[in-house]
């Protein structure tokens, strides 16, 4: 499943990211990527154990967990500490995929990524080029969002990031382990938590909202591991 979620930053935020982004350190994208990343990979990044870096990043995650469209399709268990990127002069990043584990800086904790996640952070006009493009089995999906709405899609997928040729595409990226690891499973309880939600605002007093939520629930507890 692939899905936008408008609005995680509101414009505010997203003005306080760019002005501590403005002031950072950029360093070569290749230092987090695999070997095979690395050779596709052409980008700035924020090092991670940056404080400015942290900062924002607890800022992301606080926005995460306001978000219910967010925590119904992710179902996140844990959220890898969010990065941040920049591309400019035609920098870009072939085709990959993302690693399947990734080991959380400064602790013994390991991720399974089982969703990638790109919060953009530069106004699809001010840049041209850029497009994250996604590849699945219904075809290439290329997205470019507006400043403060995040990308959510499969991390077996494979993808990339077309060359930026004018001014500077910035984001913050990073991953997720859910509750359910298997896609097909947490599409199928996104789609019933959405029309659950439906179902209650449009006839709040039917009984069949408290069936469904049971059935949701029970499929949830089947599937989850923890």
């Amino acid at each position: 499943m692939l899905l936008r979620v408008p609005e995680v930053l509101s414009a505010d935020q997203v003005a306080q990211v760019r002005q501590v982004l403005e002031g950072a350190d950029w360093v070569d994208g290749r230092v987090t990527a695999g070997a095979q990343s690395a050779r596709a990979k052409q980008n700035l990044q924020m090092p991670e154990n940056a404080p400015a870096a942290r900062e924002l990043g607890d800022l992301i995650l606080a926005a995460l967990q306001r978000s219910p469209l967010f925590m119904s399709a992710a179902l996140p268990l844990r959220v890898y500490p969010p990065m941040f990127n920049r591309y400019g002069g035609g920098h870009s990043f072939g085709n990959h995929v993302d690693n399947a584990i990734r080991q959380v800086p400064g602790s013994p904790h390991r991720i399974r990524t089982d969703l990638s996640a790109t919060l953009f952070l530069a106004a699809p006009d001010t840049y041209d080029g850029g497009e994250l493009i996604v590849d699945d089995t219904y075809g290439a999906h290329s997205v470019k969002l507006p400043a403060g709405d995040l990308v959510l899609y499969p991390s077996t997928s494979l993808h990339r990031v077309t060359p930026v040729t004018r001014g500077e595409r910035i984001a913050s990226f990073f991953w997720i382990q859910s509750l359910v690891r298997d896609d097909g499973q947490r599409t199928l309880l996104f789609d019933m938590d959405s029309a659950i939600q439906q179902l209650a605002s449009d006839a709040p007093d039917h009984p069949s909202t408290v069936q469904l939520t049971g059935v949701y629930h029970n499929l949830l507890r089947q599937w989850a591991e923890l």
